[in-house]
C-alpha cells in the first residue's frame, strides 16, 4: 500500500467529525463528489470500511473510530513538528508554560535569577499539552495533577495547601483548618476554579468562594483575603517538565537554577509552615 497523503487524512477527519458529506465538503472548501471519491479510494487502499453510509446518515465503523484517533494524533504531531522547526530557526529563547497562579513565588525568583533573555511565559491550564505540541520548551507542573506520560520532570519545590478565606470569616481565627470544616461552608469549592489567581482572590474577597491553593500564592493576597493552613491535605510537588526531545543546555540551566533556589529557601516564599 502506498503512503497516505496528508490531504487524505484531512478529508477523512473532516468527514468523521461532521458525519455529513455536504458540511465536510464546505468545511474543506471543495465540492462533495471529489470528497466522496477520495474517501472511497482511501477505504479501498486500506482494505477497511471506515464509514457506514445510508441515504439518511453517515456513521463511523469501529475501525473508523480508531483511524480518526490516529489521524488526529498524526496531524497534531505534524503541527508540533512545524512549530518546533520554526522555533529552532528563531533566535534562542526559552518558552515556559505556567498555570495561572501556580508557584508564583518560585516563578518570580526564577525569572530574576535566569541569565540571558527573560523566558517567554505562556499561561495555560494544559502545560503538558503545550510541551507536547511544541508551544512551550519547558513547563512548571504540579505532579499528580495530570497525564505526564513521555515527559521528563525534575522536582523543584513543594507547596503546602492553604485555604483562602474572606478576612471576616469565622475560620480565620484558627491556626489551621481541615477540609471537613471547609466543606461546611456553601461557598467552598474543592476543585479550584480554572481561572487566574487574581479572579480567584476577587471572588474570595467578595465572599463568593472559598477554596484551597498552594502556599506559593500567599505572597499575593490582598488585605481582604486571609490564608489558613489546611492540615489534612497533602502538599503539592512542583516540577519542571520538558519533552524528551528538548534536552537543550538552556533548559538544563533553567532546571539547575530552580533546584538551587528550592534548596536555598527550603520552602517557597510565602509558604505558611
Amino acid at each position: 500500500m502506498d503512503r497516505l497523503e496528508t490531504r487524505e487524512l484531512l478529508y477523512f477527519v473532516a468527514l468523521a467529525e461532521e458525519l455529513n458529506f455536504t458540511r465536510a465538503a464546505e468545511r474543506l472548501g471543495m465540492a462533495q463528489p471529489p470528497l466522496s471519491r477520495a474517501v472511497s479510494r482511501l477505504e479501498r487502499r486500506m482494505g477497511v470500511r471506515l464509514l457506514e453510509r445510508t441515504s439518511r446518515r453517515v456513521e463511523l465503523t469501529p475501525a473508523g473510530l480508531v483511524f480518526l484517533d490516529e489521524c488526529r494524533r498524526l496531524l497534531q504531531g505534524m503541527d508540533a513538528a512545524v512549530r518546533r522547526t520554526q522555533q529552532a530557526a528563531r533566535p534562542a529563547r526559552l518558552v515556559l508554560a505556567v498555570r495561572p497562579g501556580t508557584g508564583s513565588g518560585l516563578l518570580s525568583q526564577l525569572l530574576r535569577s535566569h541569565d540571558g533573555a527573560e523566558p517567554e511565559l505562556v499561561f495555560t491550564y494544559d502545560q503538558a499539552g503545550a510541551l507536547r505540541d511544541g508551544t512551550a520548551d519547558i513547563a512548571l507542573l504540579c505532579l499528580g495533577s495530570g497525564d505526564l506520560t513521555g515527559l521528563l520532570t525534575t522536582e523543584v519545590a513543594e507547596e503546602h495547601p492553604i485555604a483562602l478565606l474572606p478576612r471576616d470569616h469565622h475560620l480565620v481565627r484558627r491556626a489551621a483548618v481541615t477540609s471537613a470544616q471547609l466543606r461546611k461552608d456553601p461557598a467552598y469549592q474543592e476543585q479550584c476554579p480554572p481561572v487566574g489567581l487574581d479572579e480567584i482572590l476577587d471572588r474570595v474577597a467578595l465572599g463568593q468562594l472559598i477554596t484551597v491553593v498552594g502556599s506559593g500564592a500567599a505572597d499575593r493576597l490582598p488585605r481582604e483575603v486571609t490564608a489558613v493552613p489546611v492540615t489534612d491535605l497533602p502538599a503539592t510537588t512542583l516540577a519542571l517538565g520538558s519533552t524528551q526531545q528538548a534536552s537543550r543546555p538552556d533548559i538544563a540551566a533553567f532546571v539547575h537554577i530552580a533546584q538551587r533556589i528550592a534548596a536555598d529557601s527550603k520552602r517557597l516564599p510565602g509558604t505558611v509552615a
